[in-house]
C-alpha cells in the first residue's frame, strides 16, 4: 500500500522526497485501521482459542506488528537514508517494474454501475451454499463432534484413502489425513465415544493396532506398536527411546469428550460472531459512518458463508480432509481479518476522495476509490495467496 501511494505521488510529478511524505501519510490511517482490524481477530482468536490455536493467535498479532514496525518506520529509515546519501539513486527509482508499470493503471471499471449483476452472482452461489449448510451441514471434526485422535508414524510413506478403507472395517466412522511428513498420520474416530468402561481405550487401540497391521513392519507387535519402537543400525526393533530419536509407531492419543466437544463449538461460533461485531463497531467509531460499518459487516458475513458453503459443498467430493474444527474456525476468523484489511483500504480512499470532493456524485467517488485501489488489492491477495499455495 505504501509503495502504491508513493508510486501514485511521483506520477503526479512530486519530487522523490515530497512523494515519499505524501505516500507515507496518505497510507498511514489504512495500514493502522486495517493492521489493528487483524489485531484484534487475532485477540478473539486467543481468548476464545485452546492450545495450538492460542499459539496461532499469538504467532499472527506478533506477526503483524512486526509487519508494521517494518512497513511504517524501518522502512521509512531506509529511504531517508538513501535520499540523503544516494539522492540520484532514489530520484529515478520508479518503485516498479517494465511488467508493472502500467498494471491497472488508469482503470475506469464500472464497479458501481455493474453492481447488481456481481450481486446477482454471488447471491446464487451464496444461496446453493446455504442449501448445502441447512441439509447436509458440515463435516464436524473431533473437535466438534467428540472421538479420538492417534497420531502414528510408519516406516514408509502412507496412501491415506487406502489406510481409511482399511480401517473402516473395523471403524464405522473414521478419518486419515498426513500430518507433515507423508509417514505420518492422525487417526480420527468418534467409535464409542459415549461408553466410559474403564477398558475402552485399551480396546479402541487393539482395533487401531489391527486396522493398521498391514501397514507395519513384520514382527511389530501391539506392545510395540502402543508405545513407540525405534530401528537400530542394524536394523533391528527397539525399545529404548531416547530424545531426539525417530520413534515409530503410536506417538500420541487424544480424546474430546462429547460435552467438551459442545463447549468448542459454542467457543466457536461466539468466536466468529464477536469478531464481526466487533470488527463492525471499530469500523464505526474510525469512519464515523453507519454505512461503512453496516457495509463492512455484511461483506464480512457475506465472506464467511461464502467458505463455509464451499466446504460443504465439497466435503465429499474433495480428495483430502474437509473437517470442521478448531484449525477451520482459525482460518475462518484469518478470512474476516485480511476481508476487512482489503475493504479498510477502500473506505479510507473514499473517506479521502469525499473530502476532497464533497459535490462529486458519490457513485463517482466509490468507482474512482475502487479503481484507484484495485492494483493493491490484487497484489496483496495474489502474494498471500502465493503463500497459501505453499502451506496447501
Amino acid at each position: 500500500l505504501i509503495y502504491e501511494r508513493i508510486r501514485e505521488e511521483k506520477r503526479n510529478g512530486k519530487p522523490i522526497k515530497q512523494a515519499l511524505t505524501d505516500g507515507y501519510g496518505n497510507a498511514l490511517s489504512a495500514i493502522l485501521d486495517s493492521n489493528i482490524t487483524t489485531v484484534l481477530t487475532g485477540i478473539i482468536l486467543f481468548v476464545f482459542g485452546t492450545g495450538p490455536i492460542k499459539g496461532f493467535a499469538t504467532t499472527l498479532i506478533i506477526g503483524v506488528l512486526c509487519s508494521l514496525f517494518t512497513a511504517v518506520f524501518i522502512s521509512r529509515l531506509i529511504f531517508d537514508f538513501l535520499c540523503k546519501k544516494k539522492p540520484e539513486v532514489m530520484d529515478g527509482l520508479p518503485f516498479c517494474t517494465s511488467f508493472t508499470k502500467d498494471f491497472l493503471q488508469n482503470v475506469s471499471f464500472d464497479f458501481i454501475g455493474k453492481a447488481k449483476k456481481f450481486m446477482i452472482g454471488s447471491a446464487i452461489i451464496l444461496a446453493v451454499g446455504l442449501v448445502s449448510l441447512l441439509t447436509s451441514g458440515l463435516k464436524s471434526g473431533i473437535d466438534f463432534s467428540g472421538g479420538r485422535n492417534y497420531i502414528v508414524r510408519f516406516e514408509q510413506p502412507i496412501n491415506t484413502a487406502e489406510m481409511a478403507s482399511s480401517l473402516r472395517s473395523v471403524f464405522d466412522n473414521v478419518s486419515v489425513i498426513t500430518i507433515g511428513e507423508s509417514n505420518k498420520v492422525r487417526i480420527s474416530t468418534n467409535y464409542k465415544i459415549m461408553e466410559a468402561s474403564d477398558n475402552i481405550d485399551d480396546e479402541i487401540e487393539s482395533l487401531v493396532y489391527e486396522g493398521v497391521k498391514s501397514y507395519l513392519a513384520d514382527g511389530v507387535t501391539k506392545d510395540m506398536f502402543l508405545s513407540r519402537y525405534v530401528r537400530t543400525e542394524s536394523g533391528e526393533f527397539g525399545a529404548d527411546v531416547e530424545d531426539g530419536s525417530v520413534t515409530y509407531g503410536l506417538q500420541s492419543s487424544q480424546k474430546v469428550g462429547p460435552t467438551m466437544a459442545d463447549d468448542i463449538k459454542t467457543s466457536a461460533i461466539f468466536a466468529v460472531l464477536i469478531a464481526v461485531l466487533v470488527i463492525g463497531l471499530y469500523i464505526l467509531i474510525r469512519f464515523r459512518n453507519l454505512s461503512f460499518s453496516l457495509g463492512a459487516v455484511a461483506a464480512l458475513v457475506h465472506d464467511t458463508l461464502f467458505v463455509m458453503g464451499i466446504f460443504s459443498l465439497l466435503k465429499n467430493v474433495m480428495p483430502f480432509s474437509m473437517e470442521v474444527d478448531q484449525s477451520f474456525i482459525a482460518a475462518i476468523l484469518t478470512v474476516i481479518g485480511y476481508s476487512i484489511n482489503d475493504k479498510v483500504v477502500i473506505f479510507d480512499r473514499i473517506r479521502e476522495e469525499l473530502k476532497l470532493y464533497p459535490k462529486r456524485d458519490k457513485q463517482q467517488v466509490f468507482n474512482q476509490s475502487l479503481n484507484a485501489t484495485l492494483a493493491r488489492t490484487i497484489n496483496t491477495s495474489v502474494s498471500t495467496l502465493i503463500v497459501l499455495l505453499c502451506i496447501f
